[in-house]
């Protein structure tokens, strides 16, 4: 046999032989992943025939924001004379798939394991009409919500940048679709549409939250709404801000009780600022600075601050290079 072939007979019984063992590795870690399965079924879900789509419900939610806002999030014109026959063909859009995913996850509901799938689908087509016949009640309350961002911004060219550009915006229509199927009680969908929207922009609003009219959220980032904190109208608040519950070991045990703030008209809280409790009301008309950590109420117009830290300054070696620089 020739040097030649000789390698190449070497050579395939090398990648014959890695092959077996890549191929023992991975049954063995298949059976190391399917034991786990069996110890630790958390996290599995198996034999479940109707799984809920989290893209649909992704794309029901754009499509919704497009009714809203007809012309901002296109890629080709809207004309005017055609607007009837788009806002018809979106709604079609989001009725058929949001009754679908709404009859998913209703069906795989407990309570309603002996529910027929007719029920179910009624219940669904009920919700979803309910639902679209609430979109004018919330282009209402966006339109405030645009007002509070345009005339509180001094950086905003126009509202048009508000509706393409605001992270905040995006954020408050997105809860304001979700809240009202969460009103619905529709389950896990509300929460998905507002976890999409912080995902995009770092404001985490819960759904099952109430914010009244004319709300504004600048910069945005980073910024927590509990789902029981009550919100009045003319509100205004910075990145940072924390509307949270107080921490207990109670868990679970608090569902559904008022763990969150409420906070009243004409509020403005600012950068880092943490307000925590269901007992804790802010009255109306109150200015909170940054960085403010409030467990307890505040009465109506008052204005509160912590104390600033001391500053310490002192001349460096190198000072004299900085002496032209104000702050």
């Amino acid at each position: 046999m020739e040097e030649q072939e000789i390698k190449e007979s070497i050579d395939r019984a090398m990648e014959h032989r890695h092959d077996s063992d890549d191929a023992a590795k991975t049954d063995a870690l298949v059976d190391s992943l399917m034991e786990s399965y069996e110890i630790n079924p958390l996290g599995t879900r198996l034999d479940q025939e109707r799984l809920l789509n989290r893209d649909i419900l992704i794309r029901v939610l754009e499509t919704t924001r497009q009714v809203l806002f007809p012309g901002y999030y296109e890629t080709n014109r809207v004309r005017k004379e055609y607007l009837r026959y788009v806002i018809g063909d979106r709604l079609e859009y989001i009725q058929y798939n949001l009754k679908k995913q709404i009859s998913i996850v209703l069906g795989n509901l407990d309570m309603c394991d002996g529910c027929s799938r007719s029920v179910i689908l009624r219940r669904s087509e009920e919700i979803v009409d309910a639902f679209l016949k609430k979109l004018p009640k919330v282009r209402e309350y966006l339109a405030t919500d645009i007002e509070a961002a345009f005339d509180g911004d001094p950086a905003a060219f126009n509202k048009e940048e508000i509706i393409l550009c605001y992270p905040g915006l995006l954020a408050i229509s997105s809860y304001r679709i979700a809240h009202e199927l969460q009103l619905l009680k529709v389950p896990l969908i509300p929460r998905i549409m507002t976890e999409y929207a912080h995902s995009r922009t770092g404001i985490d609003i819960h759904p099952g939250a109430t914010i009244g009219k004319y709300f504004f959220i600048d910069h945005g980032t980073g910024i927590v709404i509990g789902e029981t904190t009550e919100i009045g109208d003319h509100v205004k608040i910075y990145q940072g801000v924390t509307l949270g519950g107080l921490s207990t070991r109670k868990g679970q045990a608090l569902r559904g009780k008022k763990r969150h703030p409420t906070i009243g008209d004409n509020v403005t809280i600012y950068a880092g600022a943490t307000v925590l409790g269901g007992e804790t009301v802010i009255g109306e008309n109150v200015t909170i600075a940054g960085n403010t950590f409030i467990v307890k109420s505040i009465p109506a117009n008052m204005r509160v601050s912590a104390r600033a830290p001391e500053l310490e300054y002192s001349h460096g070696k190198h000072c004299e290079e900085y002496l032209d620089y104000v702050i």
